[in-house]
């Protein structure tokens, strides 16, 4: 089916940042085969056509990191720092299962789906023995939403008895995960031109892997052509964790190891010195910047304004739930600029660089740039369009300051390769009500179990 949306602010996201204030957006099929000022041509058959007057129409927002699972353990430690939140949820996540992820997924998706989100990343490092199929669980979830999906096969090999944080019950041993790794690569990776899915390789973080499995896995991701992930440099503990054991800071003990490329992007990057900065910049290594998660943890503020001003690709993440309850992306974008300003001054981060961040900057970091993260004749039909005409945005002169300063505005629709996801402001192919309802349950029974434990 081809759809017309017309008569909205278009705010491309193409190289030239091209901009309408009153232009149209045409997807047919599967991909985008025009944009441009004015209206578009009403005599097109068999077409659709959404009137998109008081709107803006941007390229669907890139979440680059996330924990979906996450979603059912929201409200806890609320006022720890990060070692000490992990070290209490651990015993939780322990009790993980197809059926809760499959679940807990769903309702973290569907928020982003209603928060503009048209591709997200998932990094899922908790494999209980007897859980099943969690990658496949949480990939059943994104098919059933409609979002174009990265998982990453995530890991832990370093248990506490070694010197690592997590207990040692819910760790891994290395033959496992790269055997799970490999064969979820290769049931799962589609790297064809209108791929919906797409895999990552992730181990977790430099406090909850081994230096061997960082290496193997770098070497498997890249003999299969897949991206490589991991936190890095998010709190002032990792960093005195990676001096103490390593006898240097978190992005030199990677450098080490084969983990710096275009190739591999890091989670948070809060801890980063100009050398660190310089060696992402040189190498093309992109960082994942989730703002209220690391203010939510106390972590600190990522060098946003610096990083982009090197060349470092740059996307946003809302990070797992149990750690930023909203798991908004559109109020990351909001944050992601507001945070910069409070430390860099009101001219560190410019709205329309917010809105590169959450779209261009974060397909570049998924290396997924060829495909989406803009609006132009011959990308992926994935597009946002916000009202901002509502009373709350009503009288702001610039639409992209709406979207960006305001409060978060209603999205009028969402398309996902040319298929509505979202519809005035309501999902379209998920029942939000019995939604709720099963992730309540699911929370409780996962909860409940690790109390039995």
């Amino acid at each position: 089916m081809r759809v017309v949306v017309d008569g909205c602010a278009v705010v491309t996201m193409d190289a030239a940042r091209t901009e309408h204030a009153v232009g149209h957006v045409i997807v047919d099929g599967a991909r985008i085969t025009a944009v441009g000022e004015g209206r578009a041509p009403r005599d097109l058959a068999d077409t659709t056509y959404v009137d998109g007057t008081g709107c803006l129409a941007t390229p669907g927002l890139v979440n680059t990191h996330h924990h979906l699972y996450q979603w059912l353990t929201r409200g806890s430690a609320v006022d720890h720092t990060l070692f000490e939140w992990l070290t209490t949820l651990y015993p939780v996540w322990a009790g993980l299962d197809e059926e809760t992820v499959r679940v807990g997924a769903t309702g973290a998706l569907v928020q982003l789906a209603r928060t503009g989100c048209t591709t997200t990343t998932d990094h899922h490092y908790v494999f209980p023995a007897d859980g099943g199929d969690l990658l496949g669980a949480e990939i059943e979830a994104a098919r059933a939403v409609g979002l174009r999906f990265l998982p990453t096969r995530g890991s832990m090999d370093l248990g506490r008895s070694q010197g690592g944080l997590p207990p040692d019950h819910v760790v891994e041993e290395i033959d496992t995960i790269l055997a799970a790794t490999a064969d979820a690569i290769d049931r799962h990776h589609d790297p064809s031109p209108d791929s919906m899915l797409r895999v990552g390789v992730a181990p977790c973080s430099p406090f909850s892997v081994t230096g061997d499995l960082l290496k193997q896995a770098a070497v498997l991701a890249r003999d299969r052509g897949v991206r490589l992930h991991t936190h890095l440099a998010e709190t002032t503990d990792e960093d005195e964790f990676c001096r103490e054991r390593f006898g240097c800071r978190p992005v030199e003990y990677v450098e080490s190891l084969g983990w710096v490329g275009p190739d591999v992007w890091f989670a948070h990057g809060v801890h980063l010195d100009d050398d660190a900065v310089a060696t992402l910049a040189a190498t093309g290594t992109g960082v994942a910047h989730c703002p209220s998660s690391n203010a939510r943890l106390g972590a600190g503020v990522c060098r946003t304004r610096d990083l982009h001003a090197a060349g470092v690709p740059v996307g946003l993440g809302v990070d797992g739930a149990a750690s930023n309850e909203a798991a908004s992306l559109v109020e990351e974008l909001r944050h992601s600029v507001l945070f910069a300003r409070a430390v860099g001054g009101p001219t560190a981060l410019t709205v329309r660089d917010g809105l590169e961040l959450a779209t261009i900057g974060g397909a570049k970091v998924l290396g997924w740039e060829d495909r989406i993260g803009s609006l132009e004749p011959g990308k992926q039909g994935d597009l946002a369009l916000w009202r901002v005409d509502t009373a709350a945005h009503a009288g702001i002169a610039d639409p992209v300051a709406a979207l960006v300063l305001g409060s978060p505005p209603p999205l009028e629709l969402l398309l996902v390769q040319g298929r509505p996801v979202v519809r005035h402001d309501a999902m379209v192919d998920v029942d939000e009500e019995r939604l709720a309802a099963d992730v309540r349950t699911a929370s409780e029974t996962l909860l409940a179990k690790a109390v039995r434990a």
